[in-house]
């Protein structure tokens, strides 16, 4: 899978910025809270969008396979937290959705992944190592489903240490 970043996002082996993010209106959830073990960002325009759903739908039914790496996942939008919370009991998702609302598409922008004419995130996935470093991303058409196998790659190479350079997709 060849990789197409626009100018900004950032690349593997750059560190990945902190945030602090509402998944619900009383709780927070942030990078501090995924350190430890690999974490799994996928930033996506839309909830109610149907590629958007799709993706989500895809990850949530292959969760047991990210938690078998030992990889939480979080999905990301500038989306607030009422959305999200119709979005994940309608499509019956097990794992947090994070609302970039506030100021608006601030995380998106610090990974570079930020929309600023349509006012949403590009389709961007991001794992990140146990020690906060990219270790693998990629940005997707917008209309396109980018699927769940350059994660679970990334993850197996992380898996494997000796096979991983750090800095290459």
């Amino acid at each position: 899978m060849s990789q197409s970043y626009p100018a900004t996002a950032l690349p593997p082996g750059s560190v990945a910025p902190a945030f602090n993010l509402p998944v619900t209106p009383d709780q927070k959830v942030s990078l501090d809270d995924l350190r430890g073990k690999p974490a799994i960002l996928a930033f996506y325009p839309a909830d109610w969008s149907p590629v958007c759903g799709d993706q989500m739908a895809l990850y949530n039914e292959i969760l047991t396979e990210f938690h078998r790496a030992g990889a939480q996942l979080v999905g990301i939008s500038v989306d607030g937290v009422w959305c999200h919370a119709a979005f994940a009991e309608q499509r019956k998702l097990h794992f947090p959705l994070l609302a970039d609302f506030e100021p608006k598409g601030a995380v998106a922008r610090s990974y570079g992944v930020y929309r600023d004419g349509e006012g949403t995130t590009e389709r961007a996935l991001f794992v990140i190592d146990a020690d906060g470093v990219i270790a693998w991303s990629f940005v997707s058409p917008l209309g396109i489903n980018p699927g769940a196998d350059g994660i679970i790659e990334a993850l197996d190479k992380l898996a494997s240490p000796s096979s991983f350079q750090g800095v290459q997709p």
